[in-house]
């Protein structure tokens, strides 16, 4: 009885000091790179895949999602906007999705030769009573994807 009383005293202690390595072990994060093929992007595409969403929220129609992230781009001087997904290294569709208080600006980061997705980035929205606010926090938005990508890209 005290050989069994002994051993699993042993088997205790030996439990009870591993358990803090492995709970520092499973603590430990390993950060996953950032596809090469966005670090090294120069030219991009942008799609208009915005026409899917209710604009009744924001003004200037369906097209506006696409417009200010494509004059975003333009303005951020990181890349060259190109007209075609043959010619670009990565393609970038921009879209919303909606929800009840808050909506999801999502930026999907497309690969042009295989079309699977490298990345996603979501920048929230929130739909306001005021038409004038909900104007200024799309454009936030926007512009904090377009923010985003540029600090991804120089990762």
């Amino acid at each position: 009885m005290k050989q069994l009383l002994a051993i699993s005293s042993l088997g205790f202690a030996i439990m009870f000091t591993a358990a803090p390595a492995l709970t520092a072990q499973n603590n430990s994060v390993t950060t996953a790179p950032v596809p090469s093929k966005i670090l090294g992007a120069k030219k991009v595409f942008v799609g208009n895949t915005g026409a899917g969403f209710d604009s009744s929220a924001w003004s200037g129609g369906s097209d506006r999602i696409y417009n200010e992230f494509y004059a975003a781009l333009k303005s951020g001087g990181r890349f060259e906007l190109v007209t075609s997904p043959s010619e670009a290294d990565l393609v970038l569709n921009v879209n919303v999705i909606p929800s009840s208080a808050v909506w999801q600006f999502k930026l999907d980061i497309l690969d042009p030769k295989t079309g699977i997705v490298l990345w996603t980035v979501y920048e929230p929205t929130k739909i306001t009573v005021s038409q004038k606010a909900r104007d200024k926090n799309f454009d936030d938005a926007i512009n904090k994807l377009a923010s985003d990508l540029s600090l991804l890209t120089n990762h």
